[in-house]
């Protein structure tokens, strides 16, 4: 194995300390927990064996932070159709569930995830179906 040549500043590890306590993504926490070992001065290849990673993996997630920063460790775009549900109209279906469903020309008294995805079609006139709507919802509730 080839010593790795890389020079991390010393702000690195305090950087990935707080960034292990703020992230919520389980994925991006294990990267930075990886990288975190290394910069504390561990081997690539004990700490893939450790955690279970591949060692080319890590290895370019260390050469991303060194980098690129914190910012190296999140997930790339992928490639694919954009979602449909953009935060923007999160938001507003948030709102609209807060919202009586009689004011908004319904004969019901309590949203239906239907009704839910007609109203917002007409206000937004972005089309959707009601199981994205209750995959919203049940991602926000």
């Amino acid at each position: 194995m080839r010593t790795l040549n890389l020079h991390f500043p010393d702000e690195a590890l305090p950087t990935l300390d707080t960034y292990l306590k703020q992230t919520k993504e389980a994925r991006v926490f294990r990267r930075a927990q990886a990288v975190r070992e290394v910069v504390k001065g561990q081997r690539l290849q004990t700490v893939s064996d450790t955690l279970h990673l591949t060692y080319s993996a890590l290895r370019k997630w260390v050469h991303r932070f060194a980098a690129q920063g914190i910012h190296g460790l999140g997930d790339r775009p992928r490639p694919g159709r954009p979602p449909k549900v953009t935060c923007a109209l999160e938001k507003q279906l948030n709102r609209l569930v807060e919202q009586d469903p009689l004011e908004h020309g319904s004969i019901y008294s309590q949203w239906s995830c239907r009704e839910l995805a007609a109203v917002l079609a007409r206000e937004t006139g972005i089309q959707l179906g009601r199981e994205s709507v209750r995959g919203v919802l049940k991602k926000t509730r």
